[in-house]
Formats: C-alpha cells, sequence, structure tokens
C-alpha cells in the first residue's frame, strides 16, 4: 500500500514542478518565450499649487480626464477683489505718468506768465511807493513821513521782489516741464503695480486644478469645503499612457530578449484577444525573483527585470493585472 501512495505522490509532485516551470519560463519548439508578470502604470499624486478653500471639486473615482481638463476650483474671490483693487492703482498711475511725459499744458505756462506780470506789477507799485515817500520825507526834513512808515514801504519792496524771483523760477520749471528723474519713477512704480497685478492673476490661475496629462481618476481625497495646500493632494491619478507589462526573465533566457522586440500580452479577461507591445527595457542589473514568485525553485533565482510596453487603445489593462507576455524568438 505504501508503494502506490508514494508513486502517487512523487508523480504530483512532478506535475507541479512541471506547471511551475512552464508557468514562469515557456520556451517551446515554435520558440516562443512565455513570461509572466503583471500591469505597470505611472500614477500622480495631484494638489493645488496654491492654498485656499476648496469650492469645487468636477470629477469622480474613475472618471477619464483630458490633459488640461479643469478638476477642482479654489475660492479665490479675496485675490480677484486684490486685483480689482491693483488694476485701479495702474490706472491712476499709468494716467500720472503721461501727464509727466506730455509736460505742462499752453494754459499752465499762460497762467505761469500772468502771475509773473501780476508780481512785477506788484513790485514796481511797491517801489514807487518807497520812492514817493522818501521825496516827501526828504523834502520836509523827516517831518512829513514817520520812520515806521518808510520802514513799511522797504519791507513791501522786498517782498514784491521776492515774490517777483519767485514767480519767475515757476514759469522757468512750467517751460521745462518734469524732471526725467520723476518721469523714470512714475514709470518704475508703474512696473511694480504691474508685476504685482501679474502676481495676483498667475494666484488666481493657480485657483484652478488641471489635469497635466490623460489619465484616470483613481482616488478623490479632498471634498468641497476642505482647506488645500501644495502639500494635500486632491486626486490620484492613473496615466492611460505609458503603459507596460512588468515581467523577469532568468539569465539563460536574457539573450533572447532585445529593446524594441515585438511581444503580445494576453490576461484571463481576455485570454484569446492580444496586446501588442515592444520590449521597451531590460534591466542591466540581476536582481532576486520577486516575493510574488513564491516557488522554492524560482523564488532563490537572480533575474532581470523587463517592461513590455503596450499600446492599449481599448484601455483593457488595468494597474497590478497579471498578464502572460509570449515572445517570437525563433529558436
Amino acid at each position: 500500500m505504501k508503494k502506490p501512495l508514494i508513486a502517487i505522490v512523487a508523480i504530483v509532485v512532478l506535475a507541479l514542478g512541471g506547471g511551475a516551470w512552464w508557468y514562469f519560463r515557456d520556451t517551446g519548439a515554435n520558440g516562443t518565450l512565455v513570461l509572466h508578470g503583471n500591469v505597470d502604470i505611472r500614477q500622480i499624486a495631484l494638489a493645488f499649487d496654491g492654498n485656499g478653500r476648496v469650492m469645487a471639486l468636477r470629477v469622480d473615482e474613475g472618471d477619464h480626464v483630458k490633459a488640461g481638463m479643469v478638476l477642482g476650483i479654489l475660492d479665490t474671490r479675496t485675490l480677484q477683489l486684490q486685483a480689482t483693487q491693483a488694476r485701479a492703482q495702474i490706472d491712476v498711475q499709468r494716467q500720472n505718468l503721461a501727464r509727466l511725459r506730455n509736460g505742462s499744458r499752453p494754459e499752465e505756462i499762460a497762467q505761469a506768465r500772468s502771475r509773473l506780470a501780476a508780481s512785477k506789477a506788484e513790485a514796481t507799485r511797491a517801489q514807487q511807493d518807497l520812492t514817493r515817500l522818501q521825496g516827501i520825507a526828504a523834502n520836509t526834513q523827516g517831518r512829513g513821513v514817520s520812520a515806521q512808515d518808510l520802514d513799511r514801504a522797504r519791507s513791501s519792496v522786498q517782498v514784491a521782489r521776492a515774490r517777483l524771483a519767485e514767480q519767475e523760477e515757476a514759469l522757468r520749471l512750467t517751460e521745462v516741464g518734469p524732471r526725467q528723474e520723476d518721469i523714470d519713477a512714475a514709470a518704475a512704480q508703474l512696473q511694480v503695480s504691474q508685476a504685482q497685478l501679474a502676481l495676483l492673476e498667475h494666484q488666481i490661475a493657480q485657483g484652478e486644478l488641471k489635469a497635466p496629462a490623460d489619465a484616470v481618476i483613481r482616488s478623490r481625497l479632498l471634498e468641497p469645503g476642505d482647506m488645500a495646500t501644495p502639500q494635500k493632494a486632491v486626486f490620484a491619478l492613473a496615466l492611460t499612457q505609458p503603459k507596460w507589462v512588468r515581467v523577469y526573465v532568468s539569465e539563460p533566457d536574457l539573450g533572447k530578449l532585445q529593446p524594441g522586440m515585438a511581444a503580445e500580452v494576453y490576461t484571463d479577461s481576455h485570454p484569446d484577444q492580444a496586446v501588442e507591445g515592444t520590449v521597451g527595457y531590460i534591466s542591466s542589473v540581476a536582481e532576486f525573483t520577486p516575493k510574488s514568485v513564491q516557488t522554492e525553485e524560482l523564488r532563490t533565482s537572480l533575474v532581470y527585470e523587463v517592461r513590455v510596453l503596450v499600446e492599449d487603445a481599448e484601455d483593457r489593462l488595468r494597474l497590478g493585472q497579471p498578464a502572460t507576455v509570449r515572445f517570437a524568438t525563433g529558436e
């Protein structure tokens, strides 16, 4: 009884070993190398560039999004009010700069000349009053005019002459116009205000969260009303391209694979429908077989990672999905 039982156990062990060997490496007489692995894709943790409260999110898990599509919006009303204020300040500064560059108006020059003429007339009258009082004092031996009146007349002449000099200088400055330094300072201040407005508009634009590439929403991590920061992801995205199958090849079969080599990818959900692929990457460094390979024979073997890039136009392959890859080696 024991011998038949031992024989049966031996047959089962041999069958399991042969099946494992066939599963992980199959180089048949038809020159086909079969490897097994899993589908892999790139993922993105997408967050807002700025801080603020989430106002709206426009997509949910499983939605397909296109590059540039707006996925979420922050509350930017405060920034928009600041931008409105900055635009008003720019308008004022632009008008001030135009006034300085245009110089004095003809009406302003005419006004300055009129003031100068009035100052000249006042200075002439003050001098005439002083001359008349001095004549009276000389003819009356100082009895016809008091000393206070003479001092007051002299002071009036000095004041009138000072006003005349002031109006002459004012006319000269009006005719020359603003200094170049004042014009340059006004232009620089306008540039500062324009840069501040551009910064506010950039911050407002950052209130829109856009998809960087075609992808599928894997996770929605925030909700409207939550506070968003650049360090806090809002969505986890799975890119639709590139997509590849990660497999591992042993050293004896390594020479049968070359970059750009064609491959066919099969899955259990579509066993009769191949997805075309090409070898895109072959690791130059050996590593131990990943933990997902559990047979005693293979889990301590050194293997090389191979990435088979696929064109999954119908979007059949999913992240982590087991896949079988067949290579026509011609051997």
